[in-house]
């Protein structure tokens, strides 16, 4: 589990296609050290197995599926692009963002990431994020509820159906990929997974009512 607080951002160093994977070098000097072989590792919001983990220079690799390539933001990398990295949450720490799988839903188009005021001093002011969703993921997005962006924690500030509009704060700018990103780029999307919890329970409940005695006559019980 993770939180969706970015601990730091690597850079991929190489990538190669192999027999139904391909192979990532990400250089993560705040991480590298303390990774060990097999664990997991969020990158970009995605989690992934750390293999062949170097202290010197600070390098993991990352093995990954079709699946993933097709179906998350990691299929735009190339050498040089910066990645979001975040380690699990050990047992009993605070959370201090919201529950992260790492299990990305659909990636979502970055339509627009502008500072809040032009005038301001770009390193110190907020950033208004918009980010195109698909329906499969809008439908767990309401307004000061919960998302994660490339494997960020954020909060939604407003959500007309389509497009979540998101505050960015100087820090996380700063901090993570965000600036590195350009209008039409995929980004990964996953939906607060309580709020799939409700839904999956709501529509046990609604199935349950449409339990008739009609509807169970008319199927011969």
């Amino acid at each position: 589990m993770f939180t969706g607080l970015i601990e730091a951002t690597g850079k991929v160093l190489s990538l190669e296609d192999r027999a139904g994977t391909r192979r990532i070098a990400v250089s993560a000097p705040k991480v590298a050290e303390k990774l060990r072989e097999g664990d997991s590792v969020a990158v970009s919001g995605v989690c992934l197995t750390a293999l062949d983990i170097s202290a010197d220079p600070p390098v993991f690799y990352a093995d990954l599926a079709e699946e993933t390539v097709a179906r998350t933001s990691l299929a735009r990398l190339k050498p040089g692009s910066v990645v979001n990295l975040e380690l699990p949450t050990p047992a009993g720490t605070p959370l201090g963002g919201h529950v992260v799988q790492g299990h990305v839903d659909a990636t979502g188009t970055l339509l627009s990431l502008e500072p809040v005021s032009s005038a301001a001093d770009l390193s110190v002011t907020d950033w208004w994020l918009r980010v195109s969703v698909p329906d499969s993921v809008a439908r767990y997005i309401v307004e000061k509820g919960s998302i994660a962006i490339e494997g960020i924690s954020l909060t939604v500030a407003k959500f007309d159906g389509s497009t979540v509009t998101i505050a960015i704060i100087p820090h996380t700018y700063a901090h993570t990929n965000l600036h590195t990103l350009k209008p039409g780029d995929p980004v990964n999307l996953e939906a607060d997974v309580m709020l799939k919890f409700f839904e999956q329970e709501r529509r046990q409940k609604t199935a349950a009512s449409e339990l008739t005695l009609e509807y169970l006559i008319a199927n011969g019980y």
